[in-house]
């Protein structure tokens, strides 16, 4: 891997790096028709909740349906989803403005770059293949590489050993609260994007930083890391 990078950041992937809020919703309804119950989520309304993973797609729908949403139904229905976002990764999958040239200008100036994401391995590597960007990151730590996820600061830590990096000199980059807690478990700074479903109201989770767009990457970068 070579000599520690100076600094490293590392990406969450859905909500900061790719908006995959339709996908996943559309994946949680073919999961809720395939178990007999109609479509319960709305892209837009539920993008927030799809950006919290599967089972809270899943909770939701249950508690819409006024059905209890007990660990069986949820654990029933979740490998249902999983395969039908498998089966339509990347239909409506979009990357945000400027983050491609971001993670490129990163790697530029010698920064190490990674992604730890909940999201299961395979299925990363699969949407990160699809979109053309896999090769970008050094690092990929899903849900299940390790026996724990996000917001144990395991995961976080392997990602920026992979990317040869030092997580005293790492930042996450992220979106929901999970990914808040992640870096104050690891003792890192975290700047937590206001691009996504719930705007600016990220800012009440208390991040280092917040990033109205990939461009500013760099200045909150040398701010928080210098």
């Amino acid at each position: 891997m070579g000599a520690l990078m100076t600094r490293t950041v590392i990406f969450d992937l859905d909500g900061t790096l790719a908006d995959t809020s339709g996908d996943l919703i559309a994946a949680a309804n073919a999961a809720l028709v395939e178990m007999g119950h109609a479509p319960h989520l709305t892209r837009g309304a539920d993008d927030a909740t799809a950006f919290r993973g599967g089972r809270a797609m899943l909770h939701l729908a249950c508690t819409r349906m006024g059905l209890e949403a007990s660990d069986d139904v949820i654990e029933r229905g979740y490998p249902l989803l999983l395969a039908a976002y498998g089966r339509a990764i990347d239909e409506h999958t979009t990357l945000y403005p400027g983050a491609v040239a971001a993670v490129e200008r990163l790697h530029a100036a010698g920064v190490g770059v990674g992604i730890c994401t909940n999201k299961p391995e395979a299925l990363a590597v699969q949407l990160l293949e699809r979109l053309g960007i896999l090769g970008l990151f050094t690092s990929l730590v899903g849900a299940d590489t390790l026996p724990v996820r996000k917001p144990d600061p395991a995961p976080y830590r392997a990602a920026v050993t992979g990317a040869g990096g030092d997580v005293a000199r790492s930042i996450l980059i992220g979106d929901t609260v999970t990914d808040r807690a992640t870096a104050r478990a690891a003792g890192v700074p975290c700047a937590l994007v206001t691009f996504g479903p719930t705007g600016r109201a990220v800012a009440d989770l208390s991040p280092e930083a917040l990033l109205d767009h990939f461009d500013d990457l760099d200045r909150v970068l040398d701010t928080l890391i210098p």
